[in-house]
């Protein structure tokens, strides 16, 4: 066995999120039409969310607090109730939304279960999140589950200290380069990058350390790239 543990990341890698988020946006960039274009009031939402996200974290919440906040700057702190009203019922929606699998989910994880225990390390806030692993139908698949405020090297490291594994023996996957590769490249694991469709900015790095990881179109491909790394090790 040439891994330890295969650990998969969460949101756009196993199940669809970032289109609650882009369906929020548009609904938010429309109420300030009349004052704003949507490039503009999107642009600031982004900002404000990103410097938002070292005091609130990652999460529905936290994103509901500052597109808040910028209705409040949008407005010169004059939003109507209404437009509050309107984005407490969006964060409701986006709380209660379906979780909606990634195409092709169920048959990776079964066929990687019986060749490695597998993981799951996802960021944000564990309210949402877990509700989202219990509710996706795929926990039972994970030997450890992990639930994490950012990924970082040191915080990748702690996790594989504490499931007594070695990074030269873990494996990552996921869809963002910020959070799950080059960190995991860091400590000297190996890492799977699948493209998502539609990444949050907050997630796109200058550089991209092309040659250090894989890339798969999909993870219908996951399997079959792990099998040619155990036969050719």
């Amino acid at each position: 066995m040439i891994f330890d543990a295969i650990a998969f990341d969460a949101d756009d890698t196993l199940w669809d999120n970032e289109y609650l988020y882009t369906q929020a946006k548009a609904r938010f960039a429309g109420m300030f039409s009349d004052c704003c274009s949507q490039e503009a009031c999107l642009q600031r939402l982004e900002e404000i969310e990103s410097h938002n996200v070292r005091y609130y974290g990652y999460g529905i919440k936290s994103f509901i607090l500052s597109m808040i906040e910028a209705a409040l700057e949008l407005s010169g702190g004059q939003a109507p109730a209404e437009v509050i009203t309107s984005i407490l019922a969006t964060a409701r929606q986006m709380l209660s939304a379906d979780v909606l699998l990634i195409d092709g989910v169920g048959e990776t994880l079964e066929a990687l279960a019986q060749r490695c225990p597998l993981m799951l390390i996802t960021k944000g806030d564990p309210s949402e999140q877990r509700p989202k692993i219990l509710h996706s139908g795929l926990s039972g698949y994970f030997r450890w589950v992990e639930v994490v405020h950012e990924k970082t090297p040191e915080v990748y490291r702690a996790i594989l200290e504490r499931c007594g594994l070695r990074p030269e023996r873990f494996l990552m996957v996921g869809n963002s380069l910020r959070s799950d590769i080059l960190p995991v490249l860091a400590i000297g694991a190996r890492a799977v990058y699948i493209p998502y469709a539609d990444t949050w900015s907050h997630e796109l790095v200058d550089e991209d350390p092309v040659g250090e990881y894989t890339t798969l179109e999909n993870l219908r491909l996951l399997p079959g790239y792990v099998e040619k790394l155990m036969q050719d090790s």
